[in-house]
């Protein structure tokens, strides 16, 4: 365990477990962090070098591919993953047992995990817990809905599930907007930005290459793979840029964004209002999957199920440049992170007012 400014407990703490698996949870607790103003320990596997106090714990995977299987034969319902003799998960459910014990904290945000949630509940911690997309109706998901004092939704209501129990809905926070954001920049129109997450395969180079040879009119760029790459093969109009940190920016600039349905991108394609092509990748719970017949249903993306011929790609950019801006505006808001911040605030301020005496 590695931490950092743990002795000088905050009143009113709130602890904020991040997912290790791609990025968008990260970013996603650095955003709303910040906006807390020194309330916020983040706690999770690979997180230090922010600027907020951190727990960073031990590594609980069983494989460095982290395909979320466990390999058990007998599990509780309730639970998703959890490897027996695995000496990470000891450790880190003690140190976040541990960490509860000495801060006391009002609440805990959990984005995500079904464990940490029941961890702390069973820790007497109250529970914000981050809901994500997708059809999440397993007996896991639901106990994690009911232990929790109130789930947040990283996405606007009009992208939920159509069919989601009125109780779920109910305590949802929907928070559109938890991104970064660049002022948009239209003098690169004929840009086209493909975006490869850190957590998914993404989209073969060879299958961009033909798409790129058959728009010669557009630049293509990509970026989110580890490193640049340059081959006599590609065609001049296709550049790999490799790992960038201002995606917000590359998005801006961009006149179309091509994307899985991962909510950080989604998030940032919305606040941009940048025509998008969603093709969304295999994720558990179909989370990608409804997320993008959502924006289709909504007008605010064009969604595919897999990356189509090369011959596809001139009409197809086409129709993207020509959809309604408006769509995608409807679904963002500017002012989301502050918004969740204060909700989260709110819940951990009542939450210490009914702290019951030992």
């Amino acid at each position: 365990m590695s931490s950092k400014r743990l002795d000088g407990i905050v009143s009113g703490q709130i602890g904020y477990y991040v997912h290790h698996h791609g990025r968008g949870h990260l970013d996603r607790a650095r955003l709303i962090a910040g906006a807390l103003q020194g309330r916020v320990t983040l706690i999770g596997t690979g997180i230090s070098g922010t600027p907020f106090p951190e727990l960073d714990l031990p590594d609980d995977r069983i494989d460095p591919s982290f395909a979320g299987e466990d390999g058990e034969s007998h599990r509780p319902d309730a639970l998703h993953y959890a490897p027996l003799r695995h000496r990470g998960i000891t450790d880190r459910a003690a140190q976040m047992a541990n960490w509860m014990a000495q801060a006391r904290p009002s609440l805990m945000v959990v984005d995500v995990s079904v464990e940490v949630a029941m961890l702390a509940r069973l820790c007497a911690v109250p529970v914000l817990y981050v809901r994500l997309g997708g059809k999440r109706d397993d007996v896991a998901h639901r106990d994690a809905f009911r232990g929790a004092s109130a789930l947040l939704a990283p996405f606007h209501e009009l992208l939920d599930e159509d069919q989601i129990p009125a109780w779920i809905g109910a305590k949802t926070f929907y928070a559109p907007g938890l991104v970064n954001r660049a002022p948009r920049n239209s003098a690169a129109t004929n840009l086209v930005l493909v975006i490869l997450g850190k957590g998914g395969d993404g989209f073969s180079i060879d299958s961009i290459a033909q798409a790129a040879i058959a728009t010669s009119k557009w630049q293509w760029r990509v970026i989110g793979i580890g490193e640049p790459y340059g081959s006599p093969t590609l065609p001049a109009n296709l550049e790999i840029a490799g790992w960038v940190e201002n995606v917000d920016q590359e998005i801006a600039r961009a006149g179309v964004v091509v994307g899985a349905g991962g909510d950080g991108v989604v998030g940032q394609v919305l606040a941009a209002g940048v025509p998008f092509i969603c093709i969304p990748e295999d994720r558990p719970f179909d989370e990608q999957r409804s997320k993008a017949h959502m924006l289709k249903l909504r007008g605010a993306a064009i969604a595919l199920d897999r990356w189509p011929p090369g011959e596809v790609w001139p009409a197809l950019l086409d129709r993207a440049r020509k959809s309604d801006p408006s769509a995608r505006h409807a679904l963002d808001d500017p002012a989301g992170i502050a918004k969740a911040a204060a909700f989260i605030g709110r819940l951990a301020d009542r939450a210490r007012g009914r702290e019951r005496a030992a």
